[in-house]
């Protein structure tokens, strides 16, 4: 793998939200079809979340709760458990198939609480409309899940609503440019194709401000990832979650055009004779901020350039 750093200039405002012409229950289903397969599949998933459970490396923060949206079959939850032994885990999926994955078993959470161990429990719930008291969070922490849902706009008001007064929101995307050379591929030899869009890290950072979160901050690596042939690409690709759009064409190719997509996967062979595909990933972090205090009555304020320029003009 190699990777380029980058960062990102934040807007205070979305002018038109992004959204993937896709359903929360066709993710699911997919998800669900794909779950027992997923493990052998999540090296790249696995990575990321590595990499992004030590960025708190450098951020103060020891959370109660850590509230871990889009946790599929639980890998993040024993990082964060290691690095917060103290800290109730609670796991939230839109796929039941990828929470039975994850363990605890829900009976066994309640029986690890009442022995006073940290609660680990799991909820199959969409992330718009988390399932959860408000200020239940002190941690919110997503990996590689946003770029699945079809409104992500609308999750980080969610995001706000539970997570405690200066609580932290954590997570990681998808960017624009990941699998470009498969979109190319797909440009030139399935061109009704309708690939799945990445929103732009400076979108989300829009979407945080947006949102009311507190000294947003963005960043994105680019990782390379390379195979021995165009069908172990496109089987993993199709583990990792397919394509949930809608619109997408139903008819399966035909044999022609599958050859002719294999065959500009293979002509992007390296001198290893292997086939690298870029994956763009954007880190966030973010602050629930203090409420702001009301203005007494009666009191106005002045800009102090304001000021100077009456003086001036006196």
């Amino acid at each position: 793998m190699s990777l380029g750093p980058g960062t990102s200039e934040l807007t205070p405002s979305i002018v038109d939200p992004p959204r993937m012409p896709a359903r929360v229950a066709t993710v699911a289903r997919q998800f669900g079809q794909r779950a027992a397969r997923f493990g052998a599949h999540d090296a790249v998933v696995r990575e990321v979340e590595r990499r992004l459970v030590e960025r708190l490396d450098v951020i103060r923060i020891t959370p109660a709760r850590i509230v871990d949206v889009g946790c599929g079959a639980g890998p993040g939850r024993a990082l964060l458990q290691a690095r917060y032994p103290r800290a109730s885990w609670i796991g939230i999926d839109v796929s039941e198939a990828m929470l039975a994955r994850a363990g605890p078993s829900r009976g066994w959470a309640a029986r690890l609480k009442a022995f006073g161990a940290p609660l680990a429990a799991r909820v199959c719930a969409d992330a718009g409309a988390l399932p959860l008291a408000d200020e239940a969070a002190d941690l919110i922490y997503s990996n590689l899940m946003l770029h699945w849902h079809p409104q992500p706009h609308t999750l980080f008001p969610a995001f706000r609503r539970v997570l405690r007064t200066e609580g932290l929101l954590l997570f990681s995307c998808f960017g624009p440019d990941t699998l470009k050379e498969v979109r190319a591929a797909c440009a030139q030899a399935l061109p009704q194709a309708r690939p799945l869009p990445f929103v732009d890290m400076h979108d989300f950072g829009d979407m945080l401000v947006a949102s009311g979160f507190a000294n947003p901050v963005m960043d994105v690596e680019l990782l390379r990832l390379t195979y021995p042939t165009p069908q172990a690409l496109l089987h993993e690709l199709r583990v990792l979650g397919g394509n949930p759009r809608d619109d997408r064409p139903q008819a399966l190719p035909s044999s022609r055009q599958c050859r002719a997509l294999l065959a500009a996967l293979g002509a992007r062979r390296d001198r290893e004779g292997r086939i690298g595909v870029t994956v763009e990933v954007a880190y966030g972090h973010a602050w629930k901020p203090q409420p702001r205090s009301a203005r007494p009555a009666g009191q106005t304020t002045i800009a102090l350039d304001d000021v100077r320029a009456r003086l001036r003009q006196r």
